[in-house]
C-alpha cells in the first residue's frame, strides 16, 4: 500500500476541518447575481389589475380572465422565458417583480404559479366590466385634482374612501344628474349628448 504524500495529507486534513472545495449545492444554494431575472412574483397590495402584463406577454405565461364580478391575474412560469416585458410593461413599476429564485422545481403542480384576483367595476347603466376598481383608484391618485373632471374615477374614489353610494337605476334622481355616476365609455357619450342636447 502506498503512503499518502504529505500535499494529499494537507489537503485531506484542510477539508475536514474548513470544509469541501466545492460549492455546497443544492443543500445550500449559491446566491444569484444582482441582476439575475430569476423567479416573478406579484405585489398584490402594489398591483392594479390593469392587465398590462398579460397583454406584453410573449409566451401568454401570463393570463388575465375575468370571472363573474373578479379579474384574476394568473402567472404560468412553466411557459414563462424570463424576458422581463412583463416587469417593464407593469404600469405602477412595482405590481410584479423578479426574484433570485432560480431554483423551480416543484413536486405538486399547484406549487407552481401564482393568482391574485381583484374586483372588478361595472358601468351603472349597461353593465358592461370597466376595469379592476384599484386601477381606477390609482388612476385618480396619480391625476390628483385633475380626476374630478372624470366622474367614473373620482366617485369610484370617493366610495374607497367611505363616501356615500350613488342611488341605483330606477331611483329617483336630480336632473341632469346621470352623468355623476360610475359610467363606461360609451354611455358616458351617450348621457352627455343626451343631457346637452337631447339626443
Amino acid at each position: 500500500m502506498k503512503k499518502p504524500k504529505l500535499r494529499e495529507l494537507g489537503e485531506a486534513l484542510r477539508a475536514i476541518f474548513k470544509g469541501p472545495y466545492t460549492h455546497p449545492f443544492p443543500k445550500k444554494p449559491k446566491p444569484a447575481a444582482p441582476t439575475f431575472r430569476g423567479y416573478i412574483k406579484f405585489r398584490e397590495e402594489k398591483c392594479v389589475g390593469c392587465g398590462a402584463c398579460s397583454e406584453v406577454c410573449p409566451t401568454e405565461a401570463r393570463e388575465t380572465i375575468d370571472q363573474g364580478r373578479v379579474r384574476k391575474l394568473i402567472y404560468h412560469p412553466e411557459r414563462c422565458i424570463f424576458c422581463s416585458l412583463c416587469v417593464e410593461a407593469c404600469i405602477t413599476g412595482e405590481g410584479i417583480y423578479h426574484t433570485p429564485e432560480y431554483e423551480l422545481s416543484r413536486i405538486r403542480k399547484e406549487e407552481f404559479g401564482e393568482v391574485i384576483e381583484k374586483e372588478l367595476a361595472f358601468c351603472e347603466i349597461c353593465g358592461k366590466k370597466i376595469t379592476a376598481r384599484d386601477h381606477l383608484i390609482w388612476l385618480a391618485d396619480r391625476l390628483g385634482e385633475l380626476s374630478y373632471a372624470n366622474p367614473t374615477l373620482f366617485l369610484t374614489k370617493s366610495y374607497d374612501l367611505g363616501g356615500e353610494i350613488a342611488p341605483a337605476p330606477g331611483e329617483v334622481r336630480p336632473y341632469r344628474s346621470d352623468h355623476i355616476r360610475i359610467l363606461c365609455p360609451d354611455c358616458r357619450r351617450k348621457v352627455y349628448l343626451r343631457e346637452e342636447w337631447g339626443y
